[in-house]
């Protein structure tokens, strides 16, 4: 009799826990990716979930259609060519001058810890931007301008 009392408090008290664990909440958030006046084709773009150790946790949008260019990004393809599926792709690439505007799902506790958006660019028989701009998730920088260093003249997050 005493285990099966104790088997039914310990289900109420787990269960109890449960409930009270603090959800996650995801929301959406506006990226705008605006791009230098180079010369070329349209790049290749990657928007990773940075962790505080500087290591790749998620794609988050993939710009550029064709996976036979994705190993030109071979940090980013390091970290996720050997799946068979990629999530996030988002149609083709853009070109010289333009932008986009794409949505981009984050949970707020990634905020204000130590993570970062990197955006890596690429360019068929051109340069290779490893870093060409990241964004620390703070509250502060939503709304900012992020500067590039390559193909991209500045990002921006907002919600």
């Amino acid at each position: 009799m005493k285990k099966s009392s104790l088997i039914i408090a310990l289900a109420v008290v787990v269960l109890l826990a449960v409930g009270f664990v603090a959800q996650v909440e995801t929301k959406k958030y506006k990226c705008l990716i605006q791009l230098t006046n180079y010369k070329g084709e349209g790049a290749y773009i990657v928007a990773s979930l940075i962790n505080p150790e500087g290591k790749y946790e998620q794609t988050l949008q993939v710009i550029g259609d064709d996976p036979e260019w994705y190993s030109e990004l071979p940090q980013w393809w390091k970290f996720y060519g050997k799946r068979k599926t990629i999530d996030g792709i988002t149609g083709a690439t853009i070109g010289a001058g333009e932008r986009t505007v794409k949505i981009i799902s984050l949970t707020d506790d990634k905020f204000n810890k130590g993570y970062k958006i990197r955006f890596e660019t690429a360019v068929e028989d051109a340069n290779y931007y490893a870093q060409d701009a990241e964004i620390e998730l703070t509250t502060a920088n939503l709304n900012t301008k992020v500067e590039g260093k390559g193909y991209i003249r500045y990002v921006r997050l907002a919600q």
